[in-house]
């Protein structure tokens, strides 16, 4: 197992059940398999990652309080990711704001669709 992959399964602050990973929403997985790959590719040290993860949950803190209701440990993984791409001009802001968009219009057209139709199937 590569020195990595070691570094990643010993992250203390991972959500994790009985072990494994845990992850909410499909999105969260595909933010934490991008990093990895960032990493694994040699176009990101994970700890350059790591310490960009460190800083948005210690923002997050100071801004709401360690308690407080609305915490979500992948949402600052994606902004710390997000932060780290644009540093290192692999996608610029206008690119990662384009993104967004067209996600928030696909998961809307997705809901109004599930709404209408009182069930989902792909176009």
């Amino acid at each position: 197992m590569s020195g990595l992959s070691d570094a990643i399964r010993d992250e203390p602050s991972l959500p994790r059940s009985n072990g494994e990973l845990v992850f909410d929403a499909p999105w969260q997985s595909r933010a934490f398999s991008v990093a990895v790959t960032l990493a694994d590719s040699g176009l990101c040290a994970w700890e350059d990652f790591r310490a960009r993860l460190i800083e948005e949950i210690g923002a997050w803190e100071r801004d709401h309080g360690p308690e407080a209701e609305g915490w979500d440990y992948y949402a600052c993984w994606l902004a710390a990711l997000e932060r780290l791409l644009t540093e290192r001009g692999l996608v610029s802001a206008q690119e990662l704001t384009a993104a967004e968009c067209r996600i928030a219009h696909e998961q809307a057209h997705e809901h109004d669709h599930d709404h209408r139709h009182g069930h989902a199937h792909p176009h």
